[in-house]
C-alpha cells in the first residue's frame, strides 16, 4: 500500500516497460531473501514482494493497453487478450506452477525455498524477452511533473469522474472480498479438523475461474452485450454463493465428530465456492475492460495504484480481526460488499448509458445540424 503505490505510479513517468522490468528484478531479490533464516531479511523480501506486486498489478496492463491503441489494433483484441490472460495465467499457468512446485518439494526432495529459486528462474527469462522485444511507452512522460502533481492529477481525474470512482470502488469491493474468501474457505470446510485435499479443491477453484474467464471472452466478443450490464448479474451471483456458509448453518445441523472426510455440509458449500471462483474468472478480464475504457491513459498507472490503496487497507482490517469475528459473519460482510458492489456497477451502466445516448438524442432534436454535418 505504501511503497508500492509510490513505485507503481512512476510507471506512467518513467516508462510502463522500465516498470515491468522492475518487476521482475524487485521480484527475484524477495525470492532470494527466502534463504535467510533472519526475520529482517524475510521482512525486506516481504516489503520487496509488496512492491512488485503493485506494479504486477498495473504496470503490465498500462502497457498493453498503451501499445494496443498505439498500434491501432481493434479494441475487440482487447478483450480476447484479457481473456486469454486470465484463462492461461491465472487459470492453466497457477495449476501448473502449482504441481511443479510440489514436484520440486516432495518429489525432488529440494526443500522449501525450492519453488522461490524456480520462480526467480522463469522471472529472469520473462525480463529478457521484455528487455529484446517490447517497446517503450509513457503516461505523461512531460519533465515538469513531479510525483505529487501526478497523485494530485490522479485523484482529481477520480473526484471529477463519477465513472472512475465508481469502477476504483467496485475493484475495491470485489476484491476485498475475494481475497478475504482466500483466507476463509479452509476453515469453512473443516470447522471440525476434517481432513479435506486442499490441492485437489485449489485446482477446482482454478478451473472454476477459466471456465468463468471463458464465458467472459463470449461475452465480450458479443457487441450486443455490454460489460457493465453482465456484470451487475456476476456481482449478484457471487453475493449469493458467499452466504451459502450462512444458510447451510441454519438448515444443516452441525456435526461434533471430530476428522473423518468432508462433509455434507461442506459439500454444498464447496458448490459455492466454486460458482464464486467462476465470477472471479468473469470478473478480471470484465473490469480490466472497464478500465481500458474509462480510465485515461496519461495516468493510467496511477489511478489503478490509487484503487489499490483502500483494498490493501481493507484486507489488513479483515485479516488483523480475523478471529474476533464468526466466520458467518465474515461471509455475511464479504456478501454485504459484492451486493453494493451490484448497485454501484448498476449505476455505472446508467451514467455510461446516458453519455453514450446523448449524441443520438442531439441528432433526433436537430435534423438539420445532422444533415449539415453529412
Amino acid at each position: 500500500m505504501l511503497f508500492g503505490t509510490i513505485v507503481g505510479s512512476l510507471a506512467d513517468k518513467q516508462g510502463r516497460k522500465r516498470a515491468c522490468v522492475t518487476y521482475c528484478i524487485t521480484y527475484i531479490l524477495s525470492c532470494i531473501t527466502k534463504h535467510s533464516p533472519q526475520y529482517k531479511i524475510l521482512m525486506l523480501g516481504r516489503i520487496l514482494g509488496g512492491i512488485a506486486t503493485s506494479l504486477l498489478f498495473s504496470a503490465f496492463e498500462s502497457w498493453l493497453v498503451a501499445e494496443h491503441n498505439k498500434r491501432g489494433f481493434d479494441q475487440q483484441w482487447l478483450s480476447l487478450t484479457f481473456s486469454k490472460a486470465i484463462f492461461l495465467g491465472n487459470g492453466l499457468i497457477a495449476i501448473l506452477s502449482g504441481l511443479f512446485g510440489n514436484v520440486l518439494v516432495d518429489t525432488l526432495g529440494l526443500g522449501p525455498v525450492a519453488p522461490f529459486d524456480a520462480a526467480a528462474c522463469f522471472l529472469a527469462i520473462g525480463m529478457a524477452i521484455i528487455l529484446s522485444s517490447w517497446t517503450e511507452n509513457y503516461g505523461d512522460p512531460s519533465e515538469s511533473k513531479d510525483l505529487l502533481t501526478q497523485f494530485k492529477g490522479a485523484a482529481v481525474a477520480i473526484a471529477s469522474d463519477e465513472k472512475i470512482a465508481l469502477l476504483g470502488a467496485i475493484q475495491s469491493l470485489f476484491e476485498g472480498s475475494m481475497y478475504t474468501f482466500v483466507f476463509l474457505w479452509t476453515p469453512a470446510l473443516s470447522p471440525n479438523e476434517e481432513e479435506i485435499p486442499h490441492g485437489f479443491i485449489f485446482a477446482t477453484f482454478m478451473l472454476a475461474s477459466m471456465l468463468g474467464s471463458s464465458i467472459a471472452s463470449r461475452l465480450m466478443a458479443r457487441s450486443s452485450t455490454r460489460v457493465e450490464s453482465y456484470m451487475q448479474i456476476v456481482f449478484t451471483i457471487s453475493s449469493a454463493s458467499l452466504l451459502l456458509p450462512i444458510v447451510t448453518n441454519f438448515l444443516v445441523a452441525p456435526s461434533d465428530v471430530k476428522g473423518g472426510s468432508i462433509s455434507f455440509k461442506g459439500c454444498i458449500q464447496l458448490l459455492g465456492f466454486c460458482t464464486f471462483e467462476a465470477c472471479v474468472g468473469i470478473f478480471w478480464p470484465s473490469i480490466m475492460k472497464m478500465r481500458s475504457q474509462y480510465i485515461p491513459e496519461e495516468a493510467r498507472s496511477t489511478i489503478m495504484n490509487f484503487f489499490r490503496i483502500p483494498l490493501n487497507i481493507f484486507v489488513c482490517i479483515v485479516l488483523y480481526n480475523v478471529n474476533a469475528f464468526p466466520i458467518t459473519v465474515m461471509f455475511g460482510m464479504c456478501s454485504i460488499f459484492l451486493f453494493v458492489a451490484t448497485l454501484l456497477q448498476r449505476r455505472l451502466m446508467v451514467i455510461s448509458e446516458s453519455q453514450r445516448s446523448r449524441p443520438q438524442d442531439w441528432k433526433e432534436r436537430d435534423p438539420e445540424a445532422e444533415s449539415l454535418n453529412i
